[in-house]
């Protein structure tokens, strides 16, 4: 593929990658003040949030193993689109509680071919531009993320959140047609469809594994806080529905900002070791203090250090997870990172929901900062123990 060709490519699949995170979330910021207001319990909200992850956790190995056995991405690309538009019709058809757990089921299907958009978008750059291509594509991801806050904020104290489904349709719908003008980078070489058990080696990666239970921390912690209780609190201490969209329009302009950041020759140079465990602690922070702010304004501004674990710490362990793997076995890789990282997405909402029907959300927030600190704790000494291997090789 000549230059052009690459550039038109890398472009179209930024944006079908905005129009497909805009139809994922547009709905999300409301989603549980939503499903409180129709008398959804606690538990059964955190189960709804919950089986997002438990979908694509279920699903994202197999998924990736059939990637590289196929070594074609475009049919998965079009599977999650389509997936992601018909999620918000079962939200807008069934009742509430129906409604959203059928259709999360479906969006977590949609986020399990996230594996493809992100590998082959990858295969678009050199290796050593890795972490550039990471960077990017997460800030594609975000700004999608980022138009569905805004979107839901300004409408759904007028529209309602039938509304805000009716635009995740209307996003995904034009992502498919766009997704069938994709073109996959040709081989000169006679493919030779790999073995699965060989594939599957790649799960024993140290540095795989390591770095997809960062990713497990920083993504269930974002599910059970940013993404659906910190609006509860919101709620909780009468902030009005402008203020409640606010916090996810901050959360997301950060984590785009952060996102390119990290693309950065000057974040790169720093390196993972510095960035990781920093952000972590901040990620930390952020934990302890929620519970404590009794001001909609400052939970508003504090939603910085949240969008800073997803811009940076997400980014990084990503690059750092596939940078052993070789290219043919990277989809099977994502795979198992995706999967395992939504392992967090899954159980961390649901134990933050059971404990916050027993206890109380405060108690849930300190647990995940606890978790954090550990993970930080973690991130360090592997750095340290990787630097010495380095410096001895």
């Amino acid at each position: 593929m000549d230059k052009s060709k690459l550039n038109y490519q890398k472009n179209l699949l930024l944006i079908i990658v905005v129009l497909f995170w805009f139809a994922q979330y547009v709905y999300v910021p409301f989603q549980t003040p939503y499903l409180s207001t129709m008398q959804v319990s606690s538990s059964m909200i955190g189960i709804i949030i919950g089986i997002y992850g438990f979908s694509q956790m279920i699903l994202r190995m197999p998924i990736g193993i059939m990637a590289d056995k196929n070594g074609r991405h475009k049919l998965f690309i079009i599977l999650g689109v389509t997936a992601s538009a018909l999620a918000s019709v079962f939200r807008i058809i069934l009742e509430p509680q129906t409604g959203f757990l059928v259709g999360n089921i479906l969006s977590g299907f949609a986020s399990a071919m996230w594996i493809s958009f992100m590998v082959l978008y990858a295969s678009y750059f050199t290796c050593e531009n890795l972490q550039r291509a990471m960077g990017l594509i997460m800030a594609a991801n975000n700004i999608g993320v980022l138009g569905g806050f805004v979107l839901s904020t300004l409408s759904y104290n007028h529209l309602g959140m039938n509304f805000l489904c009716l635009l995740s349709i209307c996003s995904g719908v034009p992502a498919i047609l766009l997704s069938f003008g994709i073109k996959e980078q040709k081989t000169k070489t006679v493919k030779i469809v790999p073995k699965t058990s060989d594939l599957i080696k790649v799960y024993a990666d140290k540095r795989l594994i390591f770095f997809s239970i960062l990713a497990l921390v920083q993504q269930g912690i974002l599910m059970a806080t940013c993404m659906s209780f910190t609006t509860q609190i919101a709620h909780e201490i009468n902030a009005s529905v402008f203020q409640i969209g606010l916090l996810s329009i901050v959360y997301i302009i950060v984590a785009v900002l952060a996102s390119y950041f990290s693309a950065s020759n000057f974040a790169r140079r720093l390196g993972s070791s510095l960035w990781i465990p920093f952000i972590l602690f901040v990620l930390a922070i952020y934990c302890f203090a929620v519970p404590n702010i009794f001001s909609p304004n400052l939970l508003i501004a504090i939603q910085i250090l949240a969008g800073l674990s997803t811009g940076i710490v997400f980014s990084f362990c990503t690059s750092e997870a596939m940078k052993n793997v070789p290219i043919e076995k990277r989809s099977t890789a994502m795979g198992y990172y995706q999967a395992i990282y939504a392992v967090g997405m899954t159980i961390v909402p649901m134990i933050a929901g059971n404990i916050a029907e027993i206890y109380n959300l405060n108690i849930a927030f300190y647990l995940e900062g606890i978790i954090a600190v550990i993970a930080t704790v973690a991130s360090m000494i592997y750095f340290k123990y990787d630097n010495r291997k380095t410096i001895k090789g």
